[in-house]
């Protein structure tokens, strides 16, 4: 549904263009110093605007607090987060009604709740939502201090250089995906379970719940497949663990072996093109030429580097609870 995590859960509503969006955060550990000038460097990565390419939307995106803290510091209870949505232009999405994007959730949401999804900017399927996320991840970065996780754009449009990625995308009027790798340092040893709950198992899940993922690899990934054993094989050179290469990315048996995590998402282009499409008309059952109006990014996966590290702290801290590495009380 519309929540994650065992011991610290996240649970996240609202819609793109409705009163605001936000998130519930239980099992927070007491004790936390917390105010909201915290979320606000990572807050302003995820945003809009900030670099060519990207929706010009603009959001104050300021976290207002609605409980679990007192005097500065988490108490222990959940803490509820909300952002206002004031920069709406809801009319773009009642003039092209008539078609339900391709790529996007528009028809399987009005198949499966009868139409009474809002529609309006993505409604609850959109990446608005992902400020959430952002902010929860912000808390969980904060219980871990000993663990850096930096996420960065890696390829655009099969293109290392990023900004003749882009340019492919400018020339054609038209949208691109992207490769975002993520690396994280300081990982103990021993996080994840075997099989179900496994730490990739664990992160893939979290992973495909951000909009517009569509594939995750650890390590060396799909290359794997086109290696022998014995040059895949991590061989281990001390007693702790560290190894000579990591293929496996950090994870063995589902569980982190204290080496570097690393992982890489494919984010697929933006659904919403200016590019002319043929597809249904769902008023005249026929199939017609449109396309889409608004504010929209020419390449989500822009945005994304926060979102994936924010994503990872929340797998992460909720799997160091687990294994007790984390107080329930902050001193």
């Amino acid at each position: 549904m519309n929540s994650f995590g065992r011991l610290f859960r996240v649970s996240i509503f609202g819609e793109s263009h409705g009163e605001c969006v936000g998130i519930t955060v239980d099992g927070c550990p007491a004790g936390l110093s917390l105010i909201a000038e915290d979320l606000l460097p990572d807050l302003e990565r995820r945003k809009g605007g900030k670099q060519k390419g990207t929706t010009p939307r603009q959001e104050d995106d300021y976290p207002f607090f609605k409980s679990g803290l007192f005097n500065g510091k988490t108490t222990g209870f959940p803490v509820t987060i909300l952002f206002e949505n004031n920069n709406t232009r809801s009319e773009d999405y009642q003039k092209q009604r008539s078609f339900p994007r391709p790529g996007h959730a528009d028809w399987v949401a009005h198949q499966k709740f009868g139409g009474n999804e809002d529609y309006r900017g993505g409604g609850h399927f959109s990446a608005r939502l992902t400020t959430a996320l952002v902010a929860a991840g912000a808390i969980a970065k904060k219980l871990m201090p000993q663990l850096n996780i930096a996420a960065v754009v890696a390829e655009i449009n099969g293109e290392t250089d990023l900004e003749k990625g882009l340019q492919n995308a400018i020339d054609a009027k038209d949208s691109v995906g992207g490769i975002v790798e993520c690396k994280v340092t300081g990982v103990p040893v021993g996080l994840g379970e075997p099989y179900f709950d496994s730490l990739e198992s664990l992160l893939a899940h979290a992973m495909f719940a951000i909009p517009a993922v569509k594939g995750v690899e650890f390590g060396a990934g799909f290359a794997a497949a086109k290696m022998f054993g014995s040059q895949h094989n991590d061989a281990i050179e001390n007693m702790d663990g560290k190894t000579a290469t990591n293929h496996a990315g950090g994870i063995v048996g589902g569980i982190s072996n204290g080496n570097e995590l690393v992982f890489r998402i494919a984010i697929k282009p933006t659904s919403s093109t200016p590019k002319e499409q043929h597809s249904l008309n769902w008023e005249t059952g026929n199939i017609e030429n449109f396309s889409i109006k608004g504010r929209h990014d020419l390449c989500v996966a822009l945005r994304a580097p926060v979102i994936v590290e924010a994503v990872t702290a929340l797998v992460l801290v909720d799997c160091m609870l687990q294994e007790q590495f984390i107080p329930r009380v902050i001193k």
